[in-house]
């Protein structure tokens, strides 16, 4: 049996590295906002009702697809992206959701939106994890965080 020379084992460590998937990317944003939970969690708790508070969204449609809560999410300026609600829960004001189909650098997209008690306010955390897509991490994670940013800028506002 041929044994392996020290260069060839080097070789085969570094092909299984660049082969392994690179892990996924999370990031977290979180918002201060002066207003209690349940009305924080009446603003964002509809899945569809994203289209009332974040400024990037021009319309939401809700739909239904193999027995899920879809939404198709039409931008300001173009462009419309696609996701499912996989679970929520309306006692702890929380929900999760997959991107199906969009024009982010980003796959495996997973996202969570949730409201809790902060002080006489609320804390809102928006989180999520994803791989970057035909660009480097940190433009994906750029692109992320500006649509988290600016969405709980303007959840701020809305909500008080």
């Amino acid at each position: 049996m041929p044994t392996l020379s020290r260069h060839a084992l080097a070789l085969a460590a570094l092909a299984l590295t660049a082969a392994a998937p690179a892990s996924a990317i999370e990031l977290t944003r979180t918002a201060d906002i002066a207003a209690p939970p349940a009305k924080v969690w009446q603003t964002i708790g509809d899945f569809c009702g994203i289209g009332n508070w974040h400024p990037a969204v021009e319309k939401c449609t809700p739909s239904e697809q193999d027995g899920m809560n879809v939404r198709l999410l039409n931008l300001k300026g173009g462009g419309t992206i696609k996701e499912e609600q996989v679970s929520r829960d309306d006692k702890v004001m929380t929900y999760t959701y997959t991107i199906l189909e969009s024009p982010l650098p980003v796959s495996d997209y997973k996202s969570t939106l949730s409201v809790a008690p902060e002080g006489s306010g609320s804390k809102v955390t928006w989180s999520g994890t994803f791989n970057a897509k035909g660009a480097p991490d940190s433009v994906a994670k750029d692109a992320v965080q500006g649509i988290y940013d600016s969405g709980l800028k303007a959840l701020s506002e809305k909500a008080k």
